[in-house]
């Protein structure tokens, strides 16, 4: 799409947005029922679309992106409308005789930039938010992930018209030109980097902006944990996908006395789960691009050297390490003796490498982590109370598990979001009705009396009754 349909389209989403049609919350129903049936009914060619991009299986299709954002709809048809009502508050009695009230109200013309590691969730259900909050959206998917970003397109084009609901594909160019317009709020999922530049050219129109970013999320497993259960629910969290999740462990921060039997136990649970050779497994997927193959390929064999330089006898790949070039696929990986130094704890690795980092106090684990960079989410494999409540506490993260991994997303009820470099703003149910809404605080005064106290000439009778209201 060109700047100037850009343009055009912007302009005729502002018209549409001013004529009000979006407001009753009756519309907004219609609109989200309707965007359901089209879900179902493209169910299909969506699983393709991600098994194309991704190497997506139907099972992690529907469990991870088709049939999460089904539960948000649905969730969002069953709540929205008591999100839309007003809520009533109590009211001081120096403002006597008033009614307070606070409104929610949709900002109006919204972007949503989506990446490509979920590219179908990470689109919709941001939009499924906007659109119960009452707002019109320009919808740009990852150039990444192309045939997912079609089957989007067409889906929504037959839902929607473009006064309501448009698509953007395309890939930095039409990124450009998107950040070049002024919208009333900004959705935004993807890398940190990215995540500035977007806030940056937000700030230029002081536009609101929810940013859903990434970082390396720390997976702690302390001496008192069940490591056999551990280890299968780490391997899950950390492999869907191959890895490319924004809130996958990134790496394991694990007490020293028990790390041999927690990597035996993933070792086996890597088998358990993907077969003795999982790139022959029709269901284990693929890294997106070549760019992305080749870093983790890089960040794998930077491993591999620094082992062989160090005067101790240390394990390397601890298991898997196997590439398949042509389909781009890496087999899940396990990285043992990891230092802060090494090259792979330099990035989000995003990807099926799994580095053991180990500790031997566990107090030990806030200063290693004190200085780093606050995650997205962080997981603790713990059975001690006390150590659940120091991690949950002092620790600044965005959200996360105790003794499992991912699933805390996978929920309408709670926002889901990041905090410092790891984003800004939640969303999900309630969460993501209200991110995409302003709400205006009112006080609706009486007019059948009008106390004179706070007008001129002040009285000192008043000045005393003014002292007793607030105080």
């Amino acid at each position: 799409m060109s700047t100037q349909n850009i343009d055009n389209v912007l302009e005729q989403q502002r018209k549409f947005f001013q004529s009000g049609v979006t407001l009753p919350v009756t519309f907004r129903i219609e609109m989200l029922k309707k965007m359901r049936n089209a879900v179902k009914k493209y169910e299909d060619e969506i699983a393709d679309a991600l098994k194309s991009d991704l190497g997506k299986s139907p099972s992690e299709s529907y469990m991870c992106e088709i049939g999460m954002v089904l539960s948000e709809i649905t969730y969002m048809l069953r709540h929205v409308r008591k999100f839309a009502a007003k809520q009533y508050v109590a009211t001081p009695l120096a403002q006597f005789a008033a009614v307070s009230y606070k409104q929610p109200t949709p900002y109006g013309n919204t972007l949503i930039m989506s990446p490509w590691n979920y590219p179908f969730l990470l689109t919709i259900d941001p939009l499924v938010n906007a659109i119960a909050a009452g707002n019109t959206a320009i919808v740009k998917p990852s150039a990444y992930s192309p045939a997912t970003g079609e089957v989007v397109k067409k889906l929504l084009e037959e839902c929607f018209s473009a006064e309501y609901v448009a698509v953007v594909t395309g890939g930095r160019k039409e990124n450009e030109a998107l950040l070049d317009k002024k919208f009333d709020f900004i959705f935004f999922t993807g890398s940190t980097t990215v995540g500035k530049e977007v806030l940056r050219r937000a700030a230029e129109y002081v536009t609101p902006v929810v940013l859903e970013l990434g970082g390396k999320s720390p997976c702690i497993v302390d001496n008192s944990a069940k490591i056999k259960l551990a280890a299968r629910r780490i391997v899950f969290g950390k492999y869907l996908n191959c890895g490319q999740t924004c809130v996958a462990p990134d790496y394991v921060l694990c007490d020293a006395s028990v790390k041999d039997e927690l990597v035996k136990e993933i070792c086996a649970e890597i088998t358990k789960q993907f077969g003795a050779n999982p790139l022959g497994n029709p269901d284990y997927g693929k890294i997106i691009n070549e760019k992305h193959f080749e870093r983790l390929c890089g960040l794998i064999k930077a491993f591999e050297g620094a082992r062989e330089s160090t005067v101790h006898d240390e394990e390397k790949v601890m298991f898997g390490g196997e590439v398949k070039r042509e389909t781009l696929q890496i087999a899940p990986t396990v990285l043992d003796n990891a230092t802060w130094s090494d090259a792979v704890m330099q990035e989000e690795i995003f990807g099926p490498v799994l580095p053991i980092i180990t500790f031997t106090k566990f107090d030990e684990i806030f200063d290693m982590l004190k200085d780093k960079a606050k995650p997205l989410a962080l997981y603790l494999f713990s059975e001690d109370k006390a150590h659940v409540k120091a991690v949950t506490e002092r620790i600044p993260y965005g959200g996360g598990c105790i003794n499992d991994t991912i699933i805390h997303l996978a929920t309408s009820e709670m926002g889901f979001g990041g905090v410092g470099e790891s984003g800004m703003g939640s969303y999900h149910g309630r969460e993501g009705f209200m991110a995409f809404s302003h709400t205006k605080s009112i006080v609706d005064k009486k007019t059948w009396m009008d106390l004179p106290m706070r007008y001129q000439p002040y009285i000192k009778g008043f000045d005393k009754l003014i002292r007793k209201f607030l105080r």
